[in-house]
């Protein structure tokens, strides 16, 4: 594949045509709306130019460009790994297929509720990582821990921010805990969230668990939306206040 661009659109001189969507019987407003707006936007249409199965592909791409933690030889989860465009990115980046000669070969286990189209170098399982044994069966299937834990997951919206931004947490919170088992000493956790206020004691943990935490847009993010994606590097372990915890809610 052709290595991409990176500025969201290409073809300079040519002028853009900005598509409109005509309103259909059956169809809500709102439909209609998503619908121009993925017509429009240039980071779909590059990514069908490019072959990848999705925008969010250009996010992880964006984050990885500036934080570097998508290495040669490094052992990654794609949590929620659907549609594919993470996975997609990852690869050959890890040199998962060993097309960089001299170069460690990575592996990144992709892990979703649903089945996936098979993406080449990545190796997909149908697991649901809130399972009792997610981590140990995760762990087996990469020999061992993991280099990065990545996740893009995002509850279905209900239309009401707060709910919404409640639900992300909680998501974010299961991923973080996921991440705490399967992560290797110095490790990188990557993961959406959505801005609104709730996640301070989130914040709070990773910076006790991990050397570096950053909050960041990447360009690639839609300027609407509400999302950004916390980069935390350098795991250093799990701050004993936090197994006291999760001890008193097993027992």
């Amino acid at each position: 594949m052709k290595p991409p661009s990176n500025k969201p659109n290409s073809g300079r001189g040519q002028r853009e045509l900005r598509v409109k969507v005509k309103t259909a019987k059956g169809r809500k407003l709102s439909s209609t709306l998503w619908l121009e707006r993925q017509l429009n936007d240039p980071y779909v249409a590059r990514a069908r130019r490019e072959g990848y199965r999705g925008r969010a592909a250009y996010k992880i791409m964006e984050l990885d460009d500036k934080y570097g933690f998508l290495k040669p030889g490094a052992r990654v989860v794609d949590l929620g790994c659907a549609p594919g465009g993470w996975c997609q990115v990852a690869v050959p980046r890890i040199n998962a297929l060993g097309e960089k000669a001299g170069k460690p070969v990575g592996r990144i286990i992709g892990v979703d509720l649903q089945d996936i189209d098979p993406i080449p170098g990545a190796e997909i399982h149908v697991l649901d990582f809130l399972s009792d044994d997610a981590d140990a069966r995760v762990k087996a299937w990469l020999g061992g821990k993991a280099d990065v834990v990545m996740s893009d997951m995002a509850a279905a919206a209900s239309g009401h921010k707060g709910t919404d931004h409640l639900r992300i947490i909680a998501l974010i919170e299961a991923a973080l805990a996921f991440a705490f088992d399967v992560l290797e000493d110095g490790g990188t956790f990557v993961a959406k969230v959505l801005a609104g206020g709730a996640e301070a004691e989130m914040q709070a943990l990773l910076k006790k668990s991990f050397r570096s935490v950053a909050n960041v847009k990447p360009p690639a993010s839609r300027a609407d939306s509400s999302e950004k994606f916390v980069v935390a590097q350098g795991f250093r372990g799990v701050p004993p206040e936090w197994r006291e915890a999760q001890a008193r809610l097993q027992g």
